[in-house]
């Protein structure tokens, strides 16, 4: 359980970051934004794991004698993307008003990295729901938080959070594969 935890965290890096900028952002009512962020950030995060954790179950018979190998470089290459995004420039800087459109696009954008992640699920111990319940929960407590130290003006979060999630996913990684090559 400890394991999706953290996963769950690394993968709400992104809509952390994200969330810190639209709070920067916003001159609407900032409990509303904020509870909204959570909800739509936290759904996408739960369902695009899903729609991985599916694609794997179903490759598994095809790719079950390396199936952690394909694991680790997801992971590794998911880290590494948020990481090199992490001194990049910020998408939600060019957005004028945060509406339900932005937001479902920006839900959308930053939970794609986490369908290739959902592969993963089936080698965790866990309950696949429970794991996605986690991972959506995880995701909302952070926009939720993100949005409200965004309002305090406070960007130097951003990068950091992107940066300290892409290394999370790559110990992950690097986990998964000694397990399955050592043990």
């Amino acid at each position: 359980m400890l394991e999706v935890v953290i996963l769950a965290i690394a993968l709400s890096m992104d809509a952390f970051a994200v969330s810190i900028g639209l709070g920067i952002k916003s001159n609407e009512n900032l409990k509303t934004l904020a509870i909204k962020a959570g909800l739509f950030f936290g759904f996408f995060q739960a369902l695009m794991p899903f729609i991985g954790y599916f694609g794997g179950v179903g490759l598994k018979d095809i790719i079950g004698g390396f199936d952690y190998w394909l694991a680790f470089f997801l992971l590794l290459i998911i880290g590494g993307k948020m990481i090199y995004e992490a001194f990049g420039e910020n998408t939600e800087e060019d957005i004028a008003k945060v509406s339900t459109k932005v937001l479902l696009t920006l839900a959308v954008a930053t939970s794609i990295d986490a369908m290739a992640a959902g592969f993963t699920l089936h080698l965790f111990d866990l309950n696949v729901y429970l794991s996605l319940l986690i991972i959506g929960i995880t995701t909302f407590i952070f926009s939720f938080i993100g949005v409200m130290i965004g309002s305090k003006g406070t960007a130097k979060y951003e990068s950091k959070a992107e940066i300290i999630g892409g290394v999370v996913l790559i110990i992950i990684g690097f986990k998964i594969l000694l397990e399955n090559t050592i043990l």
